[in-house]
């Protein structure tokens, strides 16, 4: 079984360095060349295309959800609009007085206030 040497080591005591300081330099010997570097750059646009896709069905997701319920608010103010009328309709002063319960009053024979 043989290995192939990927790195050289360079190194850079001649250069007087002190202690705790890079001395030592790893270069690749594995070069890319003009294809595999095209090669790249259209993987990488195509993976930051699909998560720009992602993200955009996403938020078209929400805003289908969103749209529902602002429906479902409009279709409720609507019916509170009308329940109001109905309301202020069967509460007429009219209606109250012409009511089965309103003719079956009597009116008291002397009222007393109170000083």
């Amino acid at each position: 079984m043989s290995y192939q040497r990927t790195q050289t080591f360079n190194s850079r005591r001649q250069q007087n360095w002190s202690r705790n300081q890079n001395t030592v330099a790893f270069t690749s010997t594995v070069k890319l060349g003009p294809v595999t570097h095209t090669v790249i750059i259209a993987l990488m646009i195509t993976v930051l295309g699909l998560i720009y896709l992602t993200q955009a069905t996403r938020a078209t997701s929400y805003d289908y959800a969103t749209q529902k319920v602002d429906n479902q608010i409009a279709e409720l103010n609507s019916q509170k609009s009308d329940l109001e009328v109905e309301n202020a309709r069967l509460t007429a002063l009219e209606t109250v007085k012409n009511s089965n319960v309103a003719s079956t009053m009597t009116t008291p024979a002397s009222t007393q206030y109170a000083q």
